[in-house]
């Protein structure tokens, strides 16, 4: 799920083209798993993921060679894998723009949306840089970008009028049945309309997205040791499992209500935070955890 923030940026993009928000907003969440940014080198990226088989088609002679020798280049789709982080995809990114900086740009999606930079013209940007810097200016262009490409594709009326399957084909490409895309857009419009259900906030080991992002960066700014990218993995757990010990909660590693009422209650200044902290400061003078 998306922070509030977002979501009004989401909101805002999806009336400047004439989008229902809630629709808008429920493509945004299945493209990316509601999260926004990744922390790479200490800044906020937007979410890409490269294509080698666009990038071969781009290249000819010896920037090809050079880009197929690298393991960044070949003709046939999938062959060319993405690291598993979006850090080790940014630096994917960096050494194919090494050999050709626009191909290497076009061959990616960028954003929220996941727009090809491809499209850069189509969609009436300058370059293909102009495309990129409104997907790193932050959400607000991220959800400008995929609303544009909606409405440039011709979707927003499917998008409008709930025609989950036109959307999908349209948006997902012929293949979208066959990875259900057409039902996941109409569970997260479902889930846009009534609203998030308590199981929807409760966190845990395979939650992702700008909810996670936030719960990481109160737990570091409470002292406790957590990378803040947005997944919810064993190290988020092992963090939120130290929060309940040093809170008298039932130390599950789940971030659930009471745990992120918890939080929220330490992170206000006041006699509960400073008594936290000095407990957790006298364990660490004791060496326990």
């Amino acid at each position: 799920m998306f922070s509030r923030q977002t979501a009004a940026e989401i909101e805002k993009a999806a009336k400047e083209f004439a989008l229902e928000p809630e629709a808008l907003l429920a493509i945004a969440e299945i493209e990316s798993a509601g999260q926004v940014f990744a922390k790479v080198d200490g800044r906020n990226e937007p979410l890409i993921r490269f294509e080698g088989h666009y990038f071969d088609r781009r290249l000819s002679g010896a920037k090809q060679e050079e880009a197929r020798a690298a393991g960044l280049a070949a003709p046939t789709a999938g062959t060319i894998a993405n690291p598993r982080s979006q850090a080790g995809r940014w630096e994917m990114i960096a050494q194919a723009a090494a050999i050709d900086h626009v191909a290497a740009y076009e061959s990616t999606s960028w954003g929220l949306g996941q727009v090809m930079g491809a499209h850069w013209q189509w969609l009436g940007f300058d370059h293909v840089d102009a495309l990129v810097a409104e997907a790193r200016s932050g959400a607000a262009g991220q959800a400008r970008l995929m609303a544009r490409y909606i409405d440039k594709a011709g979707l927003a009326d499917a998008l409008n009028a709930h025609d989950w399957e036109s959307v999908g084909h349209g948006y997902n490409g012929p293949g979208y049945a066959k990875n259900g895309y057409h039902t996941k857009l109409a569970d997260a419009y479902r889930r846009q309309i009534d609203g998030p259900s308590p199981g929807d906030l409760t966190m845990s080991v395979g939650s992702r997205g700008e909810l996670v992002t936030e719960l990481q960066e109160a737990l570091a700014a409470l002292g406790y040791s957590v990378d803040t990218d947005g997944i919810f993995g064993p190290g988020t757990a092992a963090a939120v499992r130290k929060f309940q010990q040093d809170h008298r909660l039932a130390a599950d590693g789940i971030a659930g209500e009471r745990t992120q009422a918890a939080i929220r209650s330490a992170l206000q200044p006041g006699v509960a935070g400073f008594w936290a902290a000095i407990r957790r400061w006298i364990r660490s003078l004791f060496g326990r955890s």
